[in-house]
């Protein structure tokens, strides 16, 4: 917990929820260091840890009333974590009746999810989702399959499935960590298990839970450019002879030609990576999953949502990462100095960061992320698409990747795609 003094001034409340899936990371990482946000609008910050992988989203329901829930139980620390700040924040200069609550990636996610469970409602006023639309979770029929490999790959059955209680727990997430090594994911997210979770977050629609919730969600122009580019380096010495392939194995069912001729005439300037990262990201989760869920929010008709891109490419490594996935993270907590790794440091670093963190605290403050340093930025609707453009010049453009959607879709409709 962050907090500029311990007084009943009643501060904005943010709480961050850190990204890594559901599978990995850590609220106390050095690059969601709460002191600048604090200072700089006089707010709460405060960040969590819960139970991940296995041991917070293993189904097991099926194994009896004593496991009942299990598969959300990394969402129910969540629940714990508000419930928390609800009771306790005023005693840090924060307001229990004025909470956001934001994360990146998997934290986004996390977000999306708990706007739709009921045990969250009202435990929080404002919503951010970065980078990390949940529109669905684990169904119950793939959960029991993958909590049934777990458990033949322990020795255990239902008979002895008590005996998860008191296994090492590093017996527990070596068999898992074997399985996802053969294809099988295990404990990966929550389950729609009728106890807990009783919907999809996102889909078919958004939550009457959190109706009248302001959201603030967005995507980065490259995500992909990390979270495929760090594990295959090959993907940056693309060329454009092996560019089409790469597209069809990337896209289901695409005509890879198609997609780089609209492309092409789109940005003339761009090149054969940047040009296959935005594509995967503009069909993927984070791009077409950003603007979906937002539609879906803007068509409920209750309180108003706010959709940003960031687009600012990182000069770091020769600019090969562009404006990837979490670069966005150091700019909205004021953190350049210690995102520099992803980011690089210098002015226009830190006009970025004045730009974005002013409108997150905005966001907190009051659900409006408006603010001197901005052009007028109008709520979305599934009409205009107004989306705020983040780089050295920010800028509000109508569905800004609308195009490089409809490219997409015709090429993967068109014969032979």
């Amino acid at each position: 917990v962050w907090t500029p003094a311990l007084d009943d001034s009643k501060r904005p409340v943010m709480v961050w929820l850190h990204g890594g899936g559901f599978t990995t990371g850590s609220g106390s990482s050095n690059a969601y260091d709460g002191v600048r946000l604090a200072d700089r609008g006089d707010v709460v910050i405060v960040t969590v840890n819960h139970r991940l992988n296995v041991f917070g989203y293993l189904y097991l329901d099926e194994y009896g009333e004593a496991f009942a829930g299990s598969a959300n139980a990394g969402m129910l620390d969540l629940v714990a974590s508000l419930e928390w700040v609800r009771d306790n924040i005023a005693e840090f200069g924060g307001d229990p009746d004025n909470v956001l609550i934001f994360g990146e990636s998997g934290g986004g996610w996390k977000v999306s999810t708990l706007m739709s469970m009921d045990a969250a409602q009202g435990l929080f006023h404002r919503a951010v989702v970065q980078s990390g639309p949940g529109l669905t979770l684990m169904e119950t029929d793939t959960a029991t399959a993958a909590t049934a490999a777990l458990l033949t790959e322990l020795g255990l059955d239902g008979d002895s499935v008590d005996q998860l209680r008191t296994l090492p727990m590093e017996t527990i997430a070596g068999a898992a960590a074997a399985l996802a090594g053969n294809g099988i994911s295990v404990g990966n997210r929550p389950v729609v298990d009728g106890v807990h979770n009783l919907r999809h977050p996102f889909t078919p629609a958004a939550p009457e839970q959190s109706k009248d919730v302001p959201l603030l969600i967005g995507s980065t122009r490259t995500e992909m450019s990390m979270l495929a580019g760090a594990g295959n380096r090959e993907l940056f010495e693309l060329t454009w002879e092996t560019l089409p392939a790469a597209l069809e194995r990337a896209i289901s069912g695409v005509d890879g030609q198609a997609v780089i001729d609209g492309y092409r005439q789109l940005h003339p300037d761009i090149d054969a990576v940047n040009l296959f990262f935005e594509a995967i990201t503009d069909t993927g989760t984070f791009g077409r999953g950003s603007f979906t869920l937002a539609d879906r929010k803007a068509e409920q008709g209750g309180a108003d949502v706010y959709q940003y891109y960031f687009s600012w490419p990182t000069p770091v490594e020769g600019g090969m990462w562009s404006a990837t996935h979490a670069l966005d993270i150091g700019f909205v907590f004021d953190n350049v100095a210690k995102s520099a790794s992803m980011s690089g440091t210098g002015e226009r670093q830190q006009a970025l960061a004045d730009v974005m963190s002013e409108a997150w605290l905005a966001f907190a403050r009051s659900g409006d992320p408006n603010h001197d340093g901005l052009p007028d930025w109008p709520a979305y609707d599934t009409e205009n698409r107004a989306t705020m453009v983040f780089d050295d010049q920010s800028l509000v453009v109508n569905d800004p990747r609308g195009q490089e959607r409809a490219i997409i879709d015709a090429a993967t409709a068109a014969p032979g795609g």
